[in-house]
């Protein structure tokens, strides 16, 4: 068999498992975005409402994901997907992570680091 003649024979958009990907829903702007209760985000956006913040650890342990990978849910998730205001502190040498606030209304994420030994 040709490889054109493989590509119209079984050539789909499938991954190598076979399985399709679902179509990913796009927020419309100035719609607020749901998390649901019980997942690994709600656990993390949970730990960084407390009071007291959350560290990357304390974060890595609660969620079961790698450090990078926490840093990435922090700024793609948190900071740009639900808006919300992140704020970060260094408390004794270790970074401190809480949200402060509501999603914001412009859309515009900040971020605020404040060094206090």
């Amino acid at each position: 068999m040709r490889k054109s003649a493989k590509k119209q024979a079984g050539g789909s958009s499938a991954g190598p498992s076979g399985k399709r990907s679902k179509p990913v829903k796009v927020a419309r702007k100035g719609a607020t975005l749901a998390i649901r209760s019980g997942t690994k985000q709600s656990t993390a956006i949970d730990l960084l409402r407390s009071p007291g913040g959350a560290t990357i650890d304390a974060l890595t342990k609660a969620t079961g994901w790698q450090q990078h990978s926490v840093r990435g849910f922090l700024a793609g998730v948190v900071r740009k997907r639900l808006k919300l205001d992140l704020d970060s502190s260094l408390l004794d040498g270790v970074r401190v992570y809480r949200i402060t606030g509501q999603p914001k209304a412009d859309g515009a994420a900040t971020h605020r680091a404040s060094n206090k030994s």
